[in-house]
């Protein structure tokens, strides 16, 4: 009953619905057949074709990432009331996600220099022992949630690491980070705002407190080699390097930790391709890829137009806001063949879970080893994994789409 309210009637794009969040391909399906360039709400047009989506986030010079340059805005800013100041502060130092070149190209050239495949590939040892201590704690046990157990520490371990962040202080990022990725997910209200705007606070005084210590004692992590760029005048200012940790941080995780858990539970529910990554496991990379198509940890991504564009017939003004949805683009058909089946030796699997063009997710590679290493290591290790439970607990964002638990039985382990 609950499918049938977004495969029949009027046709509404409403990805707050309980079934929608649930299971949103049967709602993308529809609206890639009945009206791929959808106007979901005033001047906001969501994209569910993968050619039009692809166009759009390549798309930079007609594209901004910038939502204050969108009709929607000041309307926004409206909303907030009194609250608009603080909580939309346009002074502050924007991340990556937010600007436009040249400033997005200077600071994504910066971080650059420390994502390159080459070094990412050489954190795959560190990554497999994190794995291999995270594993050996479940050892004996009957039961596990890999999302607390594998799925958030990995990533969590690895950013940190790369970051100069000590140890003891890991934990202190996981309430803000929660509260800051909420501000992802279109019409946030007030209070979300809020604790997102004390998440950044948070954030910005201890990423402080850790840069001055690097610039009395330079170390050979992330943070030192930002703060060292910044002294050779690379205009790197001290808002923007506060901006950049704290997305290297948030963003260093989140999609890492929807990739396992998401990942798991599709293997969990087909259990052929389960059986079939076991015995053979050189098929981890393009399982990995699969999985990133299959059931995208990032759903949407936003863009602004700057000047009047037909897409499909459609008439986007400037100021409009294009939503492509990388979900529903990962399951076109026009672009891949049986999309809605789960291949682990899919050939030629160009999806964009990870976007495209400039704004591409800067930590693909990292966020692809750390998946390889992860679900490989479980699907290895415990041959006779299974579902605790048939339902399972989804986050309640709409832009991220991932799991609060992942129940498991685990069974013996093969070590």
């Amino acid at each position: 009953m609950e499918q049938a309210s977004v495969t029949e009637g009027a046709l509404e794009f409403n990805p707050f619905l309980p079934e929608v969040r649930a299971n949103p391909y049967p709602l993308y399906r529809r609206l890639r057949e009945e009206d791929p360039v959808h106007q979901a709400f005033p001047n906001v047009w969501v994209l569910t074709r993968y050619a039009d989506c692809l166009a759009v986030l390549r798309d930079h010079d007609r594209f901004s990432n910038d939502f204050r340059k969108s009709n929607n805005y000041e309307m926004f800013a409206q909303m907030l009331g009194d609250e608009a100041p603080e909580l939309l502060d346009k002074e502050r130092a924007r991340s990556m996600l937010e600007i436009d070149p040249p400033d997005h190209t200077r600071l994504r050239n910066l971080v650059n220099k420390a994502f390159t495949p080459r070094a990412i590939e050489g954190l795959r040892p560190r990554m497999q022992e994190i794995v291999d201590e995270l594993l050996e704690a479940l050892r004996g046990r009957e039961t596990a949630d890999l999302v607390d157990a594998v799925a958030y520490p990995l990533p969590v371990t690895v950013i940190c690491e790369m970051l100069g962040v000590p140890a003891s202080d890991r934990l202190l990022f996981h309430g803000w980070s929660a509260d800051l990725v909420l501000t992802l997910d279109p019409m946030v209200p007030i209070p979300v705002l809020q604790r997102a705007q004390q998440a950044v606070d948070a954030f910005s005084e201890y990423f402080q407190g850790l840069a001055a210590d690097r610039r009395r004692s330079p170390g050979g992590d992330l943070l030192s080699a930002l703060i060292a760029a910044e002294e050779q005048g690379e205009s790197l200012s001290e808002d923007e390097l506060l901006s950049t940790c704290i997305l290297l941080l948030v963003a260093g995780h989140e999609t890492t930790v929807n990739l396992i858990s998401n990942g798991m539970l599709a293997l969990l529910r087909n259990r052929e391709e389960l059986d079939r990554l076991r015995e053979n496991p050189a098929l981890i990379r393009s399982a990995v890829e699969e999985l990133l198509r299959y059931d995208s940890p990032v759903q949407l991504d936003g863009r602004t137009a700057m000047t009047e564009i037909l897409i499909d017939g459609r008439a986007i003004q400037p100021g409009g806001q294009v939503v492509p949805l990388l979900g529903a683009a990962n399951r076109d058909p026009a672009q891949f063949v049986e999309p809605d089946r789960l291949d682990l030796g899919r050939l030629d699997n160009r999806h964009i879970a990870f976007g495209g063009g400039i704004h591409f997710c800067l930590g693909a590679t990292l966020a692809r080893i750390e998946g390889q290493v992860a679900i490989g290591s479980l699907v290895a290790r415990f041959p006779s994994i299974e579902l605790a439970a048939d339902a399972v607990e989804r986050r309640e964002t709409i832009t991220l789409r991932g799991l609060k638990s992942l129940p498991v039985t685990l069974g013996p382990v093969e070590w």
